[in-house]
């Protein structure tokens, strides 16, 4: 079952932010998004980026955020 996002997750414009998905010790102190992760592997695995894949990216960076601190 899916919880609701609060208020305390909005932005003041009302946009919702990113889930954020806690990985100590796997990801810096810095944050990185779903989009980025794969964008890297695929990248690695030797695909070419276009621009779908950047707005595929950009749009899975907005749905989830991997962090290594609270």
């Amino acid at each position: 079952m899916r919880k609701e996002r609060t208020k305390k997750q909005q932005t003041v414009r009302g946009a919702p932010q990113p889930y954020r998905l806690r990985l100590p010790g796997f990801v810096s102190d810095e944050d990185i998004g779903l989009g980025d992760v794969i964008k890297r592997a695929t990248y690695a695995l030797g695909f070419k980026p276009c621009g779908g894949c950047e707005r595929r990216a950009a749009a899975l960076n907005r749905w989830l955020v991997f962090t290594g601190r609270r």
